[in-house]
């Protein structure tokens, strides 16, 4: 974990404090990657207060936990720490958001907070009540279509309430939203199609899932010694089978090639499938890596592979790794339908996005790769793709124009009140 925080200081605008909320937890990597890393710099000209549901697993490691609570106070944002409850699954969800409700109005009143940001729909239910019963200013940090996403993941049926009713949250999200955030420009576009936006559509911005370059950087000090590298989770969205097909028919051409595979927690169905494709496990060095051994194990592999299932919810979706892999100069083998990642890869030339899980479409894109590894410059081009579109500094750039527009209208909205008799 790094303990940097911006040392340049700047004067805390007292109309741009932001009580953030996230239902991820702030020990987990997804939270020191997705939220701690844009909000440490984010509070050096603003106050900042954060609502976070924490892991059991997580909350039990002390190291962490008093590292990260230390860190957040270094660069002044104030955590507020809750427990994450798991089951039975839709009421210990109504517990959480009903505990987080309490204490953010009560945040929000005791420390006069104008803006509420939500990650994603369960912490924007209490974004929600916070703008309707305060005033607040809310803004809708997306992170995909949610609802959509737990059909697609085989999690709910359409025609189910429970996703009737989702939708139905949504809707109220983005119409009483007064800024949202998308992953993608392919996501904004969907979004901007639904019926109900015609009339009175909030302001949009992009704004994809960036990484510290700083730390994401090649490392020529290790040597690339796996042709091929998997990071991240192998299931719901993803067809890890299409990744493995991939490795072995590189194996079949390159009898000395050897697989990375980066994971927590799905280990026995990683050998299983490996098993099934007829690998040897000789050949593929399967591990677990905290975020902070992430660069370092990204810079072991000469090239990424990961397929996404390129359903409809996807499109609202950015893979974090995609951004990691390119700015330690890796090219990614991928798929199209997921998001802006299929333009970023062909239009860049930082990788080969496929048409299909066909195997004649993975081979052909297997052999694009491989003639893109030939090319010289292609780690110098992925980083610099990654500088471009997923830097954290350009993330936290836009997130600091949305808090001004949104801390703009609430002026605007002062004003007009004060002319009224």
């Amino acid at each position: 974990m790094t303990n940097l925080c911006p040392s340049s200081k700047h004067p805390i605008d007292q109309d741009e404090r932001v009580l953030y909320v996230s239902y991820d937890g702030m020990l987990e990597p997804l939270g020191q990657s997705q939220v701690l890393a844009y909000l440490k710099q984010l509070s050096a000209s603003r106050t900042m207060h954060l609502i976070s549901y924490e892991k059991r697993a997580d909350w039990a490691d002390a190291v962490r936990r008093q590292g990260t609570q230390r860190e957040l106070a270094a660069c002044g944002v104030h955590w507020h720490p809750l427990r994450y409850h798991k089951s039975p699954s839709t009421l210990a969800t109504a517990w959480d958001i009903m505990i987080g409700t309490g204490l953010g109005l009560f945040l929000v009143m005791r420390h006069r907070l104008f803006i509420v940001h939500a990650r994603s729909y369960v912490a924007a239910v209490i974004a929600l009540v916070l703008k309707l019963v305060t005033g607040a200013r809310f803004i809708f940090d997306m992170r995909g279509l949610w609802a959509d996403e737990r059909v697609d993941g085989g999690l709910w049926r359409r025609e189910a309430r429970i996703f009737r009713v989702a939708k139905w949250f949504e809707r109220q999200f983005l119409s009483h939203a007064d800024h949202v955030v998308s992953l993608t420009h392919a996501g904004e576009q969907e979004l901007r199609r639904f019926p109900y936006l015609a009339r009175r559509s909030p302001a949009i911005t992009v704004i994809p899932t960036c990484a510290d370059l700083d730390r994401f950087r090649p490392l020529p000090s290790i040597p690339r010694e796996f042709a091929l590298g998997y990071v991240g989770s192998a299931g719901t969205w993803y067809d890890f089978d299409a990744a493995v097909a991939c490795f072995a028919a590189m194996r079949a051409a390159d009898p000395t090639a050897r697989f990375l595979i980066v994971n927590r927690g799905e280990h026995d169905y990683i050998r299983d499938r490996l098993a099934a494709a007829g690998l040897p496990l000789s050949c593929v060095e399967l591990r677990s890596a905290s975020h902070e051994d992430m660069p370092s194990q990204m810079s072991r592999i000469r090239a990424g592979v990961f397929f996404v299932k390129p359903v409809y919810s996807k499109q609202a979706s950015a893979p974090t790794k995609l951004g990691e892999l390119l700015g330690c100069g890796i090219p990614c083998l991928s798929n199209q339908g997921v998001g802006d990642m299929a333009r970023i890869l062909e239009e860049d030339r930082v990788g080969v996005a496929v048409a299909s899980f066909e195997r004649s479409a993975i081979d052909e894109g297997l052999q694009r790769l491989l003639r893109l590894l030939q090319e010289r410059d292609i780690g110098l081009r992925c980083r610099d793709a990654a500088q471009r579109r997923f830097a954290l500094e350009e993330g936290v750039a836009r997130y600091a124009a949305v808090y001004r527009s949104v801390s703009a209208s609430l002026h605007q909205n002062r004003r007009i009140h004060e002319r009224q008799p």
